[in-house]
């Protein structure tokens, strides 16, 4: 197989993001389809991406049919008339390969391109993304592609970026793709015995005798090998990331100055995006948080979060997002104005040095008709376009910003393998999902203006001085024991429920749970208890009843987890909350743990006063468990008193607690946030801060207009 790792540029060579931002400031643009349009069109949007502060377009994402009529044919004209246009406005070009959707000509003529679904359908072209990650034909022409377009345009000087494909995620089940798959599992187990080891198939009879017998998962009459789907799973992600490097590898032959990325889409559930994050040397995403979530801008949060994680801290590029409403919901409720600026601001605020839309003109024809735009069917002289040239003005005062990083005390940890295994098919509940998990968790650090990093259970903690693991249902033995070492060297580490469950295959490691490290958390498991309607009321003096007096009681109505303690006083899980208090007032000894949640005396029967959440000092570390899906406002008292424990700050340099808006840190600026309709107060102190939007300067407190933002420095405007 080709080492396609090994035609990336070393860290620190390959080109970043700064390839464009130290001449041109934060990046600000969208997707651009001028082959919609006529000339006359493009000489209009390039004049108004001009005013409006538009430096940076996407060009050619969905151009092949244009760019190759038929087969082997290139027609570049109009493509060389669109960027000597945009060049001469001063606007940069991020060229995408055309790769994403395939002309109609593929489909018809060499229909083995296209994608065959689970029930062994053969999906059609007519609307995009029809193309089966394995197939020789459609790699074959997609290089070619490839190539001439490089070629021709390498020297352009409107071209500033790469773009391979587009929102790469396409699975297929067909006849080419069991080749591959065959291959990919060879390579992974060696042989027929260390698959059917690995895949436990002397389960209901399924043990392979020759490779042909294996094939992707299909439809069958009950349920698939666990770990055949996840295999599948991992398959598919390394083959779309093949799709992707060998594009990404002609450009790098031909061009090794210029950045190469692709757009990720957040937590994407079919790609593995820890695996490819080395690949890119810009990451790139596409968001688009639903306006009328409540908790859609934590979320936003998080992803942005991610997306920063990925590429080691650098800044990444906001690729597409929505400018109003979108088209595919049941119901579109639009952004406002003020809206889509906010969401771009935090944006910037969590790392990102580019912010761009899908797409600059609105379409006419199409799926994505009535999907907003820059420039909206109503023109220029509109309240959305308004806000687009307001928002350009914006960025360009933000231009300190440029190149800043955020750094963070406090990371979460996620498994792309261990989340797609958590959720697979015949397990105790599907009420426990990982993501909407990781978003909880995720979000109590966020309200108290917490730095969060994003992590792999195994890699480098060091730089940290707390670890949340909302689930790691599949731990690897050295992740686990990279885990087990961050608490030796004094880190906290808060481990959620249904974690530590399964090794690699998702085999169910036997024992109590979680099985590797129920000595540290001291604690353990012996059955996992979905619950039923009547659901389970516990008790904890984290958080006051009614009346204010503590303890207070909080209603789990899906899951816990039947737990004993296995250390100290109380190790029988019988007795509630552990007696035992160290002078530091976290209520531990050395070594001593605690259960801080119990059931109520209202359990039933074996459950009465059975620790629900339990924490441990470990020499000079700490770790918790918590064995339940707790309530929203219980689950944030559990990690408020982490924060308060660990003492972890918020982006003002004080205690972790709630501010009423979104404080982030990035380098040395200070975002304030503010997603409410009131004004909101923020003590920042008695240093005369400025704000970079409005050279205003604020000394003691710092009033956030209703859905409005600071974005403070202590240097002069």
């Amino acid at each position: 197989m080709t080492d396609h790792a090994s035609r990336a540029p070393d860290a620190a060579t390959r080109p970043t993001l700064a390839t464009l931002t130290d001449e041109l400031g934060l990046l600000y643009g969208g997707d651009y389809n001028p082959e919609q349009w006529d000339r006359e069109t493009w000489l209009e949007d390039a004049r108004l991406m001009q005013a409006a502060g538009v430096n940076l377009v996407t060009v050619g994402v969905f151009s092949w049919a244009l760019l190759e009529p038929r087969p082997g044919e290139r027609s570049f004209g109009w493509l060389d008339e669109v960027l000597d246009l945009l060049h001469a406005h001063g606007i940069a070009v991020d060229l995408a390969t055309p790769t994403a959707s395939p002309p109609p000509w593929m489909g018809h003529l060499y229909p083995e391109t296209l994608p065959v679904d689970r029930d062994g359908v053969r999906l059609t072209y007519g609307s995009r993304n029809q193309f089966s990650p394995s197939s020789e034909v459609y790699r074959s022409f997609a290089r070619d592609i490839t190539r001439d377009l490089v070629d021709r345009y390498v020297e352009h000087p409107a071209v500033r970026m790469w773009h391979v494909g587009n929102e790469l995620g396409q699975v297929c089940h067909s006849d080419a793709t069991a080749l591959a798959f065959r291959t990919w599992l060879d390579e992974r187990y060696g042989s027929l015995d260390g698959l059917n080891e690995a895949w436990g198939t002397t389960f209901w009879s399924q043990r392979y005798s020759r490779w042909e017998e294996v094939v992707p998962p299909r439809r069958a009459p009950y349920l698939i090998n666990p770990t055949q789907e996840l295999d599948f799973r991992r398959f598919t992600s390394d083959a779309l990331r093949a799709v992707y490097r060998e594009q990404r590898d002609i450009i790098r032959e031909r061009d090794p100055r210029r950045p190469v990325t692709t757009n990720f889409m957040g937590f994407f559930p079919l790609v593995d995006y820890w695996s490819w994050a080395q690949d890119l040397d810009v990451v790139s995403d596409d968001a688009y948080p639903d306006p009328v979530d409540p908790t859609s801008l934590a979320s936003a949060a998080l992803t942005q979060d991610l997306m920063r994680s990925l590429g080691g801290g650098a800044p990444w590029l906001l690729m597409e997002q929505a400018v109003s409403a979108v088209n595919w919901r049941d119901h579109n409720v639009p952004k406002t104005p003020a809206r889509m600026r906010l969401e771009s601001l935090q944006a910037v605020a969590h790392g990102a040095d580019g912010i761009c839309f899908f797409q600059w003109r609105a379409s006419r024809a199409g799926a994505e008709r009535f999907h907003s735009a820059m420039l909206p069917h109503a023109g220029a002289d509109t309240a959305v376009h308004r806000g687009v040239v307001g928002l350009g003005a914006d960025l360009a005062r933000l231009r300190p910003v440029v190149g800043g990083r955020s750094r963070a005390t406090v990371a979460i940890a996620v498994d792309w393998s261990s989340w797609w295994a958590a959720e697979g098919e015949a397990g105790p509940t599907r009420r426990l999902r990982v993501v909407d998990e990781v978003r909880r968790w995720h979000r109590a650090l966020w309200e108290r203006g917490v730095a969060v990093d994003l992590v792999r259970p195994g890699d480098a903690l060091g730089e940290y001085d707390l670890v949340l693991a909302p689930n790691l249902y599949l731990l690897d033995e050295p992740d686990a024991a990279n885990l087990r070492a961050f608490v030796a060297g004094g880190g906290t580490l808060v481990l959620g429920p249904f974690s530590d469950v399964a090794t690699r295959d998702a085999h169910v490691r036997p024992g109590r749970f979680p099985v590797q490290l129920a000595d540290l958390v001291g604690a353990s498991g012996e059955e996992w208890l979905p619950l039923d309607d009547h659901g389970l009321d516990v008790v904890s003096d984290l958080w006051a009843g009614p009346d204010g007096v503590l303890p207070g009681i909080a209603h789990v109505d899906s899951y816990v987890e039947r737990l004993r303690l296995d250390g100290g006083e109380g190790a029988d899980g019988t007795e509630g909350t552990q007696a035992a208090h160290g002078a530091d007032g976290s209520g531990l000894t050395a070594e001593a743990v605690e259960a801080v949640v119990v059931a109520s005396s209202s359990a039933p029967a074996g459950l009465s006063g059975a620790p629900v959440v339990v924490r441990r000092r470990s020499g000079a570390g700490r770790a918790w468990y918590v064995g339940a899906l707790l309530p929203d406002a219980a689950l944030d008292a559990v990690l408020a008193e982490v924060l308060r424990e660990s003492g972890t700050l918020s982006a003002l340099g004080t205690p972790a607690a709630r501010l009423g808006v979104e404080a982030v840190r990035r380098g040395d600026l200070l975002f304030l946030l503010n997603h409410t309709g009131s004004p909101v107060s923020v003590p920042v102190g008695s240093t005369p801060l400025t704000d970079l939007l409005t050279s205003a300067v604020h000394r003691g407190s710092a009033v956030v207009p209703p859905v409005d933002v600071l974005v403070l420095t202590e240097r002069p405007s």
